[in-house]
């Protein structure tokens, strides 16, 4: 029975979700340069886009996740060599050759344009979704585009495939289960955003700001195709007002958005209390499940080439998705 009412429940949320009325975004005044972040598959993504527009990007988090063009378009080699098995050994070299070819042919970002970026990468020592060595590849594949000084690498905490915080009401950090937050005792959402921006204040006690439902078809054309039509974004009562506030993205992982787990993501990991004190208003894109056309049951980012060969370059749906919704938020 319990289980015949989550399916129930699963099934009207996703009813809701895709139902809800969107609010009117107040005039931002916003920072042209942005910082991303994402967990598991949106690591995968935040990497991407880090990759395709770094000239507007100067800081990337990635929780979870594993090298830029991990599955070089190949869910065969997604799933033996990105995912969750020990043997898992990404040809860095291989993977390093397609992405100087796109940056030659202008698909991707000069490497200039990532030096001084700030990089902040985490997996937890018990995260079975994701192998920890992934994390490690990452690690080893940024220190060939970004000065190392700008690096940092936490991959020594016993914590499972999850977005930790320092929260005392949510479940077990070394388990892996949605809505993929835990109480850890430690504060992900701080970490990230003290190593991507410098000294930050510290987050309210309680968010004060307003956590608005967008139209991303509206503003993203490129959205139609494998993005869900509502997203959300959090804008604190200052950026509302008027003040300059930076952009911080935050991209869901897999069975994390909207449809599956409600608010818990975009109103959960901590980001939005520090976008209170700090001036920065955060964009959650959310992506959609589909079973076929393309194939994404558990509405993950296309860090395997499910929406088609370009997913990694400018010309990906999603990247262009994502780029579209960041420059109608900025004009």
């Amino acid at each position: 029975m319990q289980a015949r009412n989550l399916s129930i429940f699963t099934l009207l949320s996703a009813i809701s979700y895709a139902a809800l009325a969107t609010s009117p975004i107040p005039e931002l005044q916003l920072t042209k340069q942005i910082t991303l972040s994402g967990l598991s598959s949106g690591a995968y993504m935040a990497g991407q886009y880090h990759q395709a527009f770094a000239e507007q990007v100067e800081g990337v988090a990635m929780l979870a996740g594993g090298p830029v063009y991990c599955a070089q378009n190949s869910l065969g080699l997604a799933l033996e060599h990105c995912f969750n098995k020990a043997t898992s050994a990404p040809d860095l070299e291989a993977i390093e050759n397609y992405l100087t070819e796109k940056r030659q042919t202008q698909k991707l970002a000069p490497l200039s344009a990532l030096a001084d970026d700030n990089v902040w990468i985490f997996s937890g020592t018990k995260d079975t979704t994701v192998h920890p060595k992934l994390a490690l590849a990452l690690y080893k594949q940024y220190t060939q585009w970004v000065k190392p000084e700008h690096i940092v690498l936490i991959n020594d905490m016993a914590f499972g495939h999850t977005f930790p915080t320092d929260r005392t009401d949510l479940g077990a950090c070394d388990i892996s289960e949605p809505p993929y937050l835990a109480s850890c005792h430690y504060d992900a959402a701080g970490a990230l955003l003290q190593h991507l921006l410098g000294t930050i204040k510290a987050k309210s006690e309680t968010s004060t700001g307003n956590l608005l439902k967008i139209n991303q078809f509206q503003m993203s054309e490129a959205s139609k195709s494998t993005l869900a039509e509502t997203g959300y974004l959090y804008v604190p009562k200052t950026c509302a007002a008027g003040a300059s506030c930076r952009l911080h993205v935050s991209f869901h992982g897999c069975k994390q958005n909207a449809a599956s787990v409600g608010e818990a993501y975009v109103a959960g990991t901590g980001l939005n209390n520090y976008a209170d004190t700090n001036n920065i208003v955060v964009l959650y894109p959310q992506t959609t499940a589909s079973s076929i056309n393309p194939f994404n049951p558990n509405a993950c980012w296309d860090w395997w080439g499910y929406t088609g060969a370009e997913y990694t370059t400018r010309d990906g749906s999603q990247l262009q998705a994502v780029y579209q919704l960041v420059q109608a938020l900025q004009h």
